[in-house]
């Protein structure tokens, strides 16, 4: 009778903090309020570990139900982590369990008793993709080609370098090759490389909470798996842009503008593109998600005919098969027509595995569009196309693991939740989250909107930023300008912090500091470059950059390697060089080259402020938090 007692208690507390969570009363909850309501019942979780929860979970829901979940769902997610005692034991409890594999002891929590599910068709999907596209790398002779269960993924990035290699074929130029160790490999230059591969994959927007070196190193596969889909998702979804397919103007809906376009993540595209291609075949049928919908084969297969050039011989035989799985390799074979048979085998198709199917379109778009190109320019599209800014603040954000992803800045922040994602933890405990609005409700979600916009910009008061002529209504409108703005002022506010933090003085780092720290530091070394501010010209060459790195590391520089300056071309090799050294040496630098060539202050000082952290902390190997 207490056994039953206390499970209707507990049931109603659950009750309890859904109905709290679950304000308009539509019988769902988002996904980006499963933390709080977690700890509304007692399960009190690290967030990195709800990330991962949240992102399996995610990944096997219909398109049009990603994102939230129900009563009965949450339910059965506290009972199996009330059952597992999760405070001692952690598990993926929603998500499929065919083709899994459980891996217990694989974390230094491993005396807890901590599991990991790391699943088979990912592990074979990435380990084909690596060897269609790395295979003919002369640097990766020792590693390549990977079996072909993918067993040996594992082992292969344990020396770093294939990381490195593929961070560069998803964003090129990313890591100059010269940091890369590739002969006579130690332990400790192994590390240098995995610390590279790391920090270069947080610069381009990946997500590295709780990963650092040492986990690569062993080969942890859910960590591994988890890494490499962010990198490769990255590269395939970059290249979803007007810029380089300006006939995406054609999936535009009677009544949109080109903005419209730049709000849509690059799923919903794909889904646009997919269902455009299929109203060109005259077929009735749409596509809603890469799950259940393309299961059959049958979209694929109009699809697939819809792009092909005409000498590519590529047919509709697949329909002609009854049998799914058959189907599904007769598919397959007309997309190898193409060049395209990657990330998906028959049974990926069948069973509906959403990240390897939006991995196969992603890339069957890439290389086939198949859009007309609109005549003449596109009008606007100048202002539309993302800048160097605008990508570094959105990969810092994305680094920082926000939710939902930000794709574009405008459109994604105009409610404010990332805003107060970012306030979180550059000031643990300075939102009052029950000011926020979590959820919109139909009829009041603008002013629901503009109120939380209206209270970030509260906060940045508070933080002493400088807000003068930004109102809430500017974020909520997307205003460019004033927007960017608050956005430069909350990372310069979080790399202050970390720097404040480490350097454990009682009081707040400021800029002026930064140089004097500079300078000491090179003096200290015998160095001949110094800097006078964040402005000064002679930054250009990055040789102060390069100076200041080895004064932190003595002996980390080649100088062999470093030119003279003056010239652009050589500037900019230095600017590479620098910038790949210090990330090498664990500085957590999202800044580009071209930010030191033209000497951009605000970037610069986060360069600088990036070195003298490290210099607070030995080993830098750190996992953030």
């Amino acid at each position: 009778m207490d056994a039953e007692a206390n499970r209707g208690s507990f049931q109603e507390q659950l009750l309890e903090t859904y109905g709290l969570i679950d304000k308009n009363g539509d019988g769902y909850i988002d996904l980006s309020e499963l933390k709080e309501a977690l700890d509304g019942c007692g399960f009190k979780l690290p967030g990195w570990k709800v990330r991962q929860m949240i992102e399996e979970y995610d990944d096997k829901r219909q398109i049009q139900h990603r994102g939230r979940l129900s009563f009965d769902e949450f339910e059965k997610m506290c009972l199996e982590l009330k059952s597992n005692e999760v405070a001692s034991k952690f598990k993926q409890v929603v998500s499929k369990k065919e083709n899994l594999e459980t891996l217990g002891g694989m974390s230094d929590a491993s005396s807890e008793g901590t599991t990991h599910s790391v699943r088979l068709e990912e592990q074979l999907a990435f380990s084909d993709w690596i060897n269609s596209n790395l295979r003919k790398d002369p640097d990766l002779k020792h590693l390549l080609p990977i079996d072909s269960e993918g067993k040996a993924l594992y082992d292969k990035v344990k020396d770093g370098i294939l990381l490195c290699k593929i961070i560069n074929h998803s964003c090129p130029d990313t890591i100059d090759e010269r940091a890369i160790n590739k002969k006579n490999l130690t332990l400790y230059t192994k590390h240098e490389n995995l610390t590279l591969a790391l920090v270069s994959s947080q610069a381009i927007g990946c997500n590295i909470v709780n990963i650092d070196a040492h986990d690569l190193a062993k080969g942890k596969p859910h960590l591994v798996l988890g890494l490499l889909w962010q990198i490769i998702r990255i590269g395939l979804f970059n290249q979803i842009t007007l810029e380089n397919c300006p006939g995406l103007t054609t999936l535009l809906l009677d009544g949109e503008r080109i903005e419209d376009l730049m709000k849509l993540s690059p799923e919903a595209i794909l889904l646009r593109w997919v269902n455009h291609h299929l109203e060109r075949a005259g077929v009735a049928r749409r596509c809603n998600n890469f799950q259940s919908d393309i299961s059959d084969s049958e979209i694929y297969s109009h699809l697939l005919q819809q792009i092909a050039p005409q000498d590519s011989n590529v047919t509709l035989e697949a329909l002609l098969e009854q049998n799914h799985l058959n189907r599904a390799e007769i598919m397959l074979q007309q997309a190898a027509k193409l060049g395209c048979r990657s990330f998906v085998t028959p049974n990926d198709v069948v069973n509906g595995i959403y990240k390897l199917n939006l991995a196969f379109v992603a890339n069957l778009f890439n290389n086939h569009p198949g859009l007309d190109r609109p005549e003449g320019d596109i009008e606007g599209l100048e202002n539309l196309e993302e800048t160097r800014e605008e990508k570094t603040y959105r990969n810092w954000m994305n680094s920082m693991g926000v939710l939902p992803y930000v794709n574009w800045l405008y459109s994604d922040l105009a409610d404010g939740l990332v805003i107060f994602q970012l306030y979180d933890i550059i000031k643990p405990g300075i939102v009052n989250w029950n000011r926020v609005h979590k959820k919109f409700s139909k009829l009041r979600k603008f002013m629901e909107k503009l109120e939380n916009c209206n209270y970030a910009v509260e906060l940045g008061k508070q933080l002493k930023f400088s807000l003068v002529g930004i109102a809430g209504q500017d974020i909520n409108d997307g205003n460019a300008t004033l927007t960017l703005a608050l956005i430069w002022q909350l990372m310069r506010a979080y790399t202050l912090s970390i720097l404040t933090q480490l350097a454990n003085t009682g009081s707040p780092i400021v800029e002026k500091e930064i140089v004097t720290w500079v300078n000491n530091k090179l003096a200290g070394a015998h160095k001949k470059s110094s800097l006078k501010s964040f402005q000064d010209p002679s930054v250009a060459d990055a040789k102060v950059v390069i100076d200041l790195i080895d004064a932190i590391k003595p002996g980390t520089i080649n100088y062999e390697l470093v030119k003279e300056g003056g010239p652009d071309e050589d500037n900019l090799a230095n600017a590479k060089y620098a910038i790949s050294m210090a990330r090498k040496t664990g500085a957590r630098v999202y800044a580009l080259p071209e930010d030191i060539t033209e000497v951009k202050p605000k970037m610069v000082m986060t360069v600088f402020a990036c070195l003298m952290a490290m210099d607070y902390i030995p080993n830098m190997d750190v996992k953030q938090t």
